[in-house]
């Protein structure tokens, strides 16, 4: 299974236009928050499913979900935003929180820095944000692959 994840798009349609090649190739794909009402765009200009949540910046969104799980092949997907968790300052929260859901992979955003890391079996990945990087970073995306129980992630750069 192909996930692309995006996070922190801010309603800016020419940094999201840049994701879209690379997003049209995928079986699913994610967005962490900070204007869930892009996911609309992007799954209408894609025709690819979108599993979408609420960040900080969507108070005034229509009701989304501040969290969702899904299957991906048998690895059970944790999608926040991350700023319930206070994952700018470190993971040590949310990391309790994939625990508690017994989450393999974790997809997050909000610090707009991209993120891949390993920690006790569980996977976090924050694709940083593909209008507004911070800390050094490129915008960019994430592409997720889950195949055979094995876990292979690639940032892309647009």
């Amino acid at each position: 299974m192909r996930i692309g994840i995006v996070s922190d798009t801010h309603r800016f349609t020419t940094a999201i236009d840049k994701a879209i090649p690379y997003l049209k190739h995928c079986d699913l794909i994610v967005h962490a928050g900070d204007n869930i009402d892009d996911s609309y765009y992007i799954e209408a200009v894609t025709d690819v499913p979108v599993v979408a949540v609420k960040g900080n910046c969507d108070f005034y969104s229509d009701p989304g979900n501040d969290e969702e799980t899904f299957m991906a092949e048998d690895k059970k997907v944790l999608v926040c935003h991350g700023h319930n968790y206070g994952i700018k300052y470190n993971l040590y929260d949310l990391e309790k929180r994939a625990q508690d859901s017994n989450a393999d992979i974790v997809i997050f955003g909000h610090s707009h820095v991209p993120c891949y890391e390993e920690k006790d079996g569980v996977v976090f990945i924050n694709p940083g944000s593909t209008s507004l990087p911070r800390g050094g970073s490129s915008k960019g995306l994430g592409i997720l692959d889950v195949e055979n129980g094995e876990i292979t992630y690639e940032r892309i750069k647009i």
